[in-house]
């Protein structure tokens, strides 16, 4: 009996394969390139400026050797793909945050993407209104606990107590810190990116 080799003996890693880096690359960029129609001409401004000013260094500095010529124009090049690379990533991110704007998690999805250096925190509320879905999320750091709620003051007022109350309990003398996201008035805008 021969074996036969079929679709179904086929292994887990060829049936699902993630895409590559370049394919993932056009993928983001064709995503901001939707959400902001601009985002082209940064690109290209970010690439060809670079790349023009290693020209310009080329003919000014490039005296009569010919490789100089060449390495100021590959280090333009070079400088071009990395600010295009940039602002890529600015771009997309910003078209990341302005897509889950206003929906629930939302704080979540930025704690798990956004947070730098020595804060610690979950992509899962640490307290929820199921009525209102209004969230708590909760960032622990060296300046101390932060309390970010998800949703208008009115919605999560009851529950931040709760949870500054527990917290204090647990750590007396740490300060604790809230911070509203929603759409009140003094609360922090659901569209605005994390501060790098």
């Amino acid at each position: 009996m021969a074996r036969s080799k079929s679709s179904e003996n086929a292994s887990p890693s060829t049936a699902a394969k993630e895409p590559g880096r370049i394919k993932q690359m056009y993928q983001v960029f064709n995503m901001t390139r939707r959400q902001d129609s601009t985002a082209i001409w940064w690109m290209v401004a970010a690439f060809v400026v670079p790349v023009l000013a290693g020209v310009a260094l080329a003919f000014a500095l490039g005296g009569e050797s010919i490789l100089s010529f060449i390495l100021y124009i590959v280090v333009g090049v070079m400088a071009g793909i990395l600010v295009f690379m940039i602002v890529l990533g600015r771009l997309a991110e910003r078209a990341a945050y302005s897509q889950i704007a206003g929906q629930p998690g939302a704080v979540g999805a930025v704690f798990k993407s956004g947070l730098r250096r020595q804060w610690r925190a979950s992509e899962m509320p640490v307290a929820v209104n199921g009525r209102s879905q209004a969230a708590v999320y909760r960032a622990v750091g060296r300046p101390g606990v932060v309390l970010v709620t998800e949703g208008t003051r009115g919605q999560t007022q009851k529950i931040v107590d709760e949870e500054k109350r527990k917290v204090a309990r647990i750590t007396p003398g740490v300060p604790i810190t809230v911070l509203s996201v929603g759409p009140d008035g003094g609360s922090i805008p659901s569209t605005s990116s994390p501060a790098t």
